[in-house]
């Protein structure tokens, strides 16, 4: 165990004294003949991966492109005539109903217009049979204006009879009662 703890600080040990080689801003690295330091290498890292990614974008673009071509040059319109069918069966149902409705809409302006000249006849007739109502109500009441007239006169006449006839029959009986009671034999 002390063997690998050994190891362990060994690593460590290396790590410091390459994280104090390149990490410092003295630190130059050599590539290829050219001489970078740390930072001009994050730099060129970065330009480097943004361009990579850049790269990758353009390819999946290029690639969905070539699919969707690939998919219109496939296409092929779906089969409408169906529903061609059915608004054609629609249109004419639509024509058929305003067809109908239009000679509902003229046979009942007929029928109104008809009405109106019921309406207007019974309206005239009503008022003729008023007029020949008030008139025959007229005729009456002058009838029984007059014949009014000649019963009081009937009655003044039968009244003034009566009344002489109850005179006459009231001195007759007076004047047999009198004769009963003058009459010496009917005391007795």
């Amino acid at each position: 165990m002390t063997e690998e703890i050994k190891d362990v600080n060994a690593k460590i040990d290396q790590a410091e004294e390459a994280v104090k080689k390149y990490a410092s801003k003295d630190t130059v690295i050599s590539i290829g003949g050219y001489e970078f330091t740390p930072a001009k290498l994050m730099v060129a890292f970065t330009l480097v991966s943004s361009l990579l990614g850049g790269l990758y974008g353009c390819f999946e673009v290029y690639k969905d492109y070539i699919g969707m071509k690939k998919r219109i040059a496939e296409y092929v319109a779906p089969d409408l005539s169906v529903f061609d069918k059915r608004l054609a069966v629609i249109e004419e149902n639509s024509q058929k109903a305003t067809d109908y409705t239009r000679d509902i809409k003229n046979d009942l302006k007929n029928d109104i217009r008809r009405l109106e000249g019921v309406v207007e006849n019974v309206e005239r007739s009503q008022k003729q049979s008023a007029r020949e109502t008030d008139q025959a109500v007229k005729d009456v009441q002058q009838e029984l204006r007059k014949n009014s007239k000649d019963t009081d006169t009937a009655v003044r006449e039968i009244k003034r009879d009566t009344d002489a006839e109850l005179k006459r029959v009231s001195k007759e009986v007076d004047t047999k009662i009198q004769k009963a009671v003058d009459n010496p034999l009917a005391n007795k």
